[in-house]
C-alpha cells in the first residue's frame, strides 16, 4: 500500500469526514458567513449613503456659512460706511460751531477794539486839550481859564484833522 495504492477504508472514512465537514460547513458556517457578508455589505452602503449626505449637508452649511459670511462683510461694510458719514456730518458741524464761536470771538473783539479806541481818542484828546491850554498860558504868560473857548477851538482843529485825514485815505 503505498502513496499510490490507498487503504480504501481509509480513503472511504477521509471521504465521508470531507463531506460530512464540507456538508456541515455549507449547511451552517456558509449561510452565516453570507449573512455577515450580506450586513457588512449593507452597513458600508449604509455609511456610504450616509457619508454622502453628511456631505451634501456640509457643503450645504459650507454654503450657508459663504452667504452669512459675504452678508456679514456687506453689513461691516455698510457700517463702515454709515460711521464714516456720520463722522464727516460730525465734523462738518463741529467746524461750524467752531467758525460761529470763532465770528463771535472776532466781532466781540472788534467791538471791543473800537470801544478801547474811541475811549482813548477821547482821552487824549483831553489830555491834548488841556497840555495845548497849558502851552498857550505859558507862551501868552498868562493862563487860559475860559475852558469852553479852549474846547470849541480844539475841536475845529480836531474836526479839520479828521477831515484831512479822511481825505487822504
Amino acid at each position: 500500500m503505498g502513496p499510490l495504492k490507498p487503504n480504501l477504508i481509509e480513503l472511504l472514512l477521509g471521504l465521508i469526514a470531507f463531506l460530512s465537514l464540507f456538508a456541515i460547513t455549507a449547511k451552517v458556517l456558509l449561510p452565516r458567513i453570507g449573512k455577515t457578508l450580506a450586513e457588512r455589505e449593507a452597513a458600508t452602503e449604509g455609511a456610504l449613503e450616509r457619508a454622502g449626505e453628511v456631505r451634501l449637508e456640509a457643503q450645504r452649511v459650507h454654503a450657508r456659512y459663504l452667504a452669512e459670511l459675504s452678508a456679514a462683510r456687506h453689513e461691516a461694510l455698510r457700517i463702515r460706511q454709515a460711521a464714516h458719514e456720520e463722522g464727516v456730518a460730525l465734523l462738518a458741524v463741529v467746524r461750524a460751531e467752531g467758525r460761529g464761536v470763532r465770528d463771535e470771538l472776532v466781532a466781540a473783539s472788534s467791538a471791543r477794539l473800537e470801544a478801547d479806541r474811541v475811549i482813548a481818542e477821547a482821552e487824549l484828546r483831553e489830555g491834548v486839550l488841556e497840555l495845548a491850554t497849558e502851552l498857550a498860558g505859558r507862551i501868552l504868560g498868562e493862563p487860559l481859564t475860559d475852558v469852553e473857548r479852549n474846547r470849541s477851538i480844539a475841536d475845529a482843529f480836531f474836526a479839520d484833522a479828521d477831515a484831512r485825514a479822511a481825505d487822504a485815505s
